[in-house]
């Protein structure tokens, strides 16, 4: 069972129309309300002669109108909770407890709070539903919905255990920002392989695991041909940053559709970025970057929980320069393998990324980065010796321990496992 946050708005009636409407495809079928703030309240789509789609609109909007300070520019709250494709169909009335419980978890509706917002719940498929709500209590004060997706997260555990649905893998607050429907189908009519998102997540990366200090930071990203913005402090300091791709406009063509680092993943915010920075290195770093690999994955197999983020996180970097220096034939192999060891790298916020081989891993990015210009191959002998160090670190061990012979068991081969605990994949 997974809430999905959708955007706010300020148009009650507009997201009314929709989702009591056909949809965009026909796909709403039988659209009804499962729940709401007034347990008597008239279904629009049942009794349209009790209840119409305006006078819907008017009672959840009520409570906003009778504001007397600010009113919020978008005081439509809206998310929709769907299940598992594999899980039975419920019923209205348990989705009725599911959507009381949602809005109760995100401070929308407490349970018996009879002057909390109100809200309702739309049904229009099996396997999910809708709930849209105000944001302005009926006695005149704001709600509180700080850190309302992670609070229906937890109350959709609890309906997944009591039910037996299929349980959904916990919110990971370090993912990268995935690509929304309109960012994908932009890039599906401009013909790009991949969105513009994801093309300056890759960029941004890369710029980040190679910087020494904001400026080169800021720099590298410029030289890459992105378009970057600054977020000063009244006293100048660098407080923030965005970034556009040249080309991708919005709002007609009027303007760049800018992303925030901390919009494109969670380890590319600023702060984040800077706990990478490391002074430059010299160039006789480059004559001990093979000895620097081999102690460095020595030391990560050694490092345990305590340690071991940062180590995982300067190797994701290593990585992602090495799939910029890859040659041609192999390179986007090794890109989908940094994408692939990104999501290991991640460090949730309260970890710290020191760790005793963390510098070995960035001195020999360092170096790495040098190796195109100075190495035969256009750097190719260089990567692929690097990765040859690696494999020669994390390879099994060879299978053919313990042949079968007569009276004797044969013995399983032994795998050596990853600073986690996990065996490599």
């Amino acid at each position: 069972m997974m809430p999905k946050k959708a955007e706010s708005g300020s148009a009650t009636v507009g997201l009314l129309d929709y989702l009591f409407g056909p949809g965009e495809r026909d796909e709403h079928v039988d659209p009804h309300l499962v729940a709401g703030w007034d347990p008597d309240l008239p279904c629009p789509a049942r009794a349209p002669g009790r209840m119409s789609l305006g006078d819907l609109a008017l009672l959840l909007d009520a409570p906003v109108e009778a504001l007397r300070g600010p009113k919020p520019e978008e005081h439509v709250w809206h998310i929709s909770v769907r299940n598992h494709a594999d899980d039975r169909v419920l019923s209205d009335a348990e989705w009725s407890e599911v959507a009381a419980a949602m809005v109760h978890a995100a401070g929308i509706a407490g349970y018996g709070d009879e002057q909390a917002c109100r809200w309702i719940a739309v049904r229009h498929a099996d396997d999910h539903i809708h709930i849209l709500a105000t944001l302005a209590r009926q006695d005149g004060r704001h709600p509180r919905v700080r850190g309302d997706i992670l609070a229906m997260h937890t109350a959709a555990r609890v309906f997944e255990a009591r039910w037996g649905l299929t349980a959904m893998s916990p919110l990971d607050r370090t993912a990268c920002r995935r690509p929304v429907t309109g960012e994908a189908e932009k890039a599906a009519r401009r013909g790009l392989v991949e969105t513009a998102r994801e093309s300056l997540q890759r960029t941004v990366r890369q710029a980040a695991a190679l910087a020494h200090g904001d400026t080169d930071f800021l720099d590298r990203l410029r030289d890459a041909g992105l378009r970057v913005r600054e977020r000063r402090h009244d006293d100048g300091t660098l407080v923030g940053y965005a970034v556009a791709l040249p080309g991708d406009r919005a709002d007609c063509g009027t303007r760049p559709v800018w992303f925030a680092g901390s919009t494109l993943a969670y380890d590319l915010s600023l702060p984040r970025v800077r706990e990478r920075f490391t002074p430059l290195v010299t160039e006789a770093d480059w004559a001990l970057a093979e000895h620097r690999i081999r102690e460095a994955s020595m030391l990560l197999g050694r490092a345990g929980q305590a340690e071991g983020a940062g180590d995982v996180a300067a190797l994701g970097d290593l990585l992602a320069v090495a799939a910029a220096h890859a040659p041609a034939l192999v390179r986007d192999r090794v890109q989908a393998a940094a994408d692939a060891f990104e999501q290991a790298a991640r460090a949730p916020g309260a970890r710290s990324l020191e760790g005793r081989a963390r510098a070995g891993w960035r001195a020999s990015t360092r170096a790495l980065e040098r190796a195109p210009r100075a190495a035969r191959g256009g750097g190719a002998a260089v990567v692929l010796t690097l990765f040859w160090r690696l494999w020669r670190r994390w390879r099994p061990l060879p299978t053919g321990i313990g042949r079968r012979s007569s009276g004797r068991r044969r013995r399983r081969p032994r795998r050596r496992l990853c600073c986690c605990g996990r065996q490599p994949a």
